[in-house]
């Protein structure tokens, strides 16, 4: 693992090979999606609430929710979200090549792809997709996860989408490692987490979901010679030491009493309306259910058409945004160890309340039109950074299956004594190593908490 980390590839492809692999891809794969009007979606109805659903009961709906909350800015709301209550697989298969761990990725084109082709992982599929409710074929490697034995296992854990979209959704991110010799399809590759993470500092390159199962791998188990230490950046060698101290500002004890507590305190009510009935700016028309002031995201219907795909044709709901996000966590050195500044985000999809989130997880837009008394905390910081501050800012797009074009701009931001170590009730300071702690079990860290810590990068 630790080899694979450090270790850029030549035994099956080079960084250029698999970037120039992407491009042929894109150009290879023929992909048109179409906007049309929710009528004319094939295989989707909208019910007598106004609710979008697929004629098999199966897939994902988009409902109609009110929320009340004593958390956030906004106390009452209405607005519309994917129910997709099953759980599906992000697997990501692994073999070792002389001595290296190498991961098994694939070129998938979803509908909503900024880029068309993202590096996702050996398999990505709902579970309506695997059981072929679309009367495609079953996904490629399917068996091998399916048939895993415990002791191939290198990751096994069930992690939450996006709560501001999603109602309560998750997938089971797993890894397993293989000895047997596997088939390498036409949209396969072998890389290096090296490698993926050197695709992930381009923009829209490696897709959402590969993002949140490769964050999910922990460093603090491994020893690390010397010799190993000398071939990582300064950058990767502190990174690893966030992973394996236990010199941190605060305990876990800390922080679970500290979160624990904020759950407790907290009102999250989330209950279903008639999507056609939905208030506070939404109208439903026959091509879009958008907001009035054409903020937060809208529905459209579409209809797709990709060469590659288990099924080649097909209609489905997307959800667009109408503006950019910026995601950012502010890290300092506390008594010369990496922490992170983490937010306790409530969102109304979660399904315990609060996650862990990043510094800031924001739409700039709607930052953007309210006075700067009114911005969430640290936004105008990270915003304003200084070039020598900034250690990583790329664009990274959502998962394509469900949200159209949406990108979030992903940033690193490194301070210095000069930023205050006390800060507000619902933010704390974590090493590397005690949010890897967190993730190991369900619905702690976010998926965009988790998209950032997957991109740090040890050479």
């Amino acid at each position: 693992m630790i080899k694979s980390l450090i270790n850029k590839g030549e035994t099956h492809s080079s960084l250029e090979l698999l970037f120039r692999w992407i491009m042929q891809r894109n150009q290879d794969v023929d992909v048109q999606v179409e906007q049309i009007p929710f009528s004319q979606m094939n295989g989707w109805y909208m019910d007598a609430d106004g609710c979008i659903r697929h004629e098999t009961g199966r897939f994902f709906s988009i409902e109609g929710i009110h929320v009340r909350t004593d958390v956030s800015v906004t106390y009452e709301w209405e607005q519309p979200i994917i129910n997709q209550p099953e759980i599906g697989y992000l697997g990501i298969l692994t073999k070792e090549f002389e001595g290296v761990l190498y991961f098994l990725m694939q070129a998938k084109i979803e509908p909503g792809n900024v880029n068309c082709v993202q590096i996702s992982p050996t398999l990505q599929a709902t579970k309506s997709n695997y059981t072929q409710q679309h009367k495609g074929r079953k996904p490629l490697y399917l068996e091998f996860f399916q048939n895993a034995k415990p002791h191939q296992v290198l990751l096994d854990q069930l992690q939450s989408e996006q709560g501001a979209r999603f109602l309560r959704k998750r997938n089971r991110n797993i890894i397993i490692k293989v000895d047997e010799d596997v088939p390498v399809y036409e949209d396969f590759a072998w890389m290096t987490l090296a490698q993926i993470k050197e695709l992930l500092h381009h923009d829209n390159m490696v897709n959402m979901d590969t993002r949140t199962v490769l964050a999910g791998l922990d460093f603090s188990q491994f020893e690390i010679s010397n010799d190993v230490l000398e071939k990582m950046s300064p950058f990767g060698r502190d990174m690893i030491a966030s992973s394996q101290t236990h010199k941190a500002y605060n305990t876990m004890n800390e922080h679970l009493s500290w979160l624990t507590q904020l759950k407790s305190m907290a009102e999250l009510n989330v209950r279903y309306v008639p999507l056609k009935n939905i208030g506070g700016g939404w109208k439903q028309d026959e091509y879009e259910i958008s907001r009035n002031d054409k903020k937060y995201f809208r529905v459209i219907g579409t209809r797709v058409n990709i060469s590659n795909r288990e099924v080649t044709s097909w209609c489905q709901p997307l959800v667009q945004p109408m503006q950019k996000g910026l995601c950012a966590f502010i890290i300092k050195k506390i008594d010369g160890v990496y922490h992170f500044l983490v937010h306790a985000k409530m969102e109304c999809g979660n399904l315990d309340v609060y996650e862990l989130a990043p510094t800031v997880q924001c739409l700039t837009g709607n930052v953007l039109d309210v006075p700067k008394d009114k911005w969430p905390a640290y936004v105008e910081y990270v915003m304003n950074a200084k070039p020598e501050q900034i250690l990583y800012d790329t664009f990274q797009s959502e998962e394509g299956g469900r949200f159209y074009h949406e990108q979030n701009r992903n940033m690193l931001i490194e301070v210095g004594d000069e930023f205050p170590i006390d800060v507000p009730a619902d933010y704390h300071w974590m090493t590397l190593g005690q949010i890897h702690e967190f993730m190991r079990f369900n619905n702690y860290i976010n998926i965009q908490a988790r998209s950032l810590i997957a991109a740090i990068k040890y050479v």
